[in-house]
């Protein structure tokens, strides 16, 4: 049960991550809704460096984010069908996605919206009861 739960957890977390992958790179959903300040982050520069813009920093986050959250699905997924023992006899293993998932959680309910939030509490339900049962 608890690898089948890390399964769930991780799939959420993969889908999350692509579906925001494509959405940064395939879609005007990140465009702000007036067009005067998407124009202005695309042509101000940020006080970090002149060699980029605040519109290039916004994709190179939202991609590398979405990737962060692929990642999960891509190692942990194949990790627990492959070698279960490694995933679920391992305290630091379900502790860090445990914890993982609190943080994308915390991110959520903080700073974006309702579909990322129910998606990453239901992600983290399953590590967290994965945890549990692996403990018990």
């Amino acid at each position: 049960m608890a690898q089948s739960l890390i399964i769930i957890g991780a799939a959420i977390f993969g889908i999350l991550g692509l579906v925001h992958l494509m959405l940064t790179f395939f879609s005007d959903k990140f465009e702000a809704h007036n067009s005067a300040v998407s124009a202005s982050m695309k042509s101000e520069r940020i006080n970090i460096t002149k060699e980029t813009t605040i519109w290039k920093a916004w994709v190179g986050f939202n991609a590398s984010h979405s990737l962060g959250a692929i990642l999960i699905a891509l190692i942990f997924i194949p990790l627990v069908i492959q070698a279960p023992s490694v995933v679920m006899d391992s305290l630091y293993y379900l502790s860090l996605l445990a914890f993982y998932s609190a943080v994308y959680l915390f991110l959520a309910v903080k700073y974006w919206f309702k579909v990322p939030v129910i998606g990453f509490a239901v992600a983290g339900l399953c590590f967290w009861a994965s945890l549990a049962l692996s403990v018990m």
